[in-house]
C-alpha cells in the first residue's frame, strides 16, 4: 500500500506541477489557447492564474518533498487535503459553466487526493 501511495503522490505531483508552471509562465491569451477544456480561463484575471498555478505548484511540491526529506511528513496529507479543497474549487467551475464530462476529471483527482489524504493519515507510515 505505501508503495502505491507513493507512486500515486509522484505521478500527481508531476502532473500539477508542470501544470501549475505552464499557468505562470504562459501569458492569459496562450494558456487559454492549449485546449478546448480551458474555456475556464476566461472568468479568470492573468493574476489570478498565476495565483492559481502557484498553488498548483506548492501543493504538488507539498505531496512528495516533506515525506521524502523526512521533514515534517504530516504535511503530505495536508496538502492533499489542500489540493482537495482546490479540485472542489474546479469541479464548482465546472458545474457552473454546465462542463459536465470536464468536472468527471475534477471529480477523479479530488477522489485521488481524498485516497492519498486517507492513506497518508493513518494507514501507512511514510516508509
Amino acid at each position: 500500500m505505501n508503495t502505491t501511495l507513493w507512486v500515486i503522490a509522484g505521478v500527481a505531483a508531476v502532473a500539477f506541477f508542470i501544470g501549475g508552471a505552464t499557468q505562470v509562465l504562459m501569458p492569459k491569451e496562450k494558456y487559454r489557447s492549449l485546449a478546448v477544456s480551458q474555456h475556464w480561463v476566461d472568468e479568470f484575471s492573468s493574476g489570478q492564474l498565476k495565483a492559481i498555478g502557484t498553488i498548483k505548484m506548492i501543493g504538488a511540491i507539498g505531496l512528495v518533498l516533506p515525506a521524502a526529506l523526512g521533514v515534517a511528513p504530516v504535511l503530505v496529507p495536508l496538502a492533499a487535503c489542500g489540493l482537495m479543497l482546490f479540485m472542489a474549487g474546479a469541479a464548482t467551475t465546472r458545474f457552473r459553466r454546465s462542463e459536465w464530462g470536464y468536472m468527471v476529471g475534477d471529480i477523479a483527482f479530488l477522489a485521488l487526493f481524498a485516497f492519498l489524504a486517507w492513506g497518508r493519515f493513518g494507514l501507512q507510515p511514510f516508509a
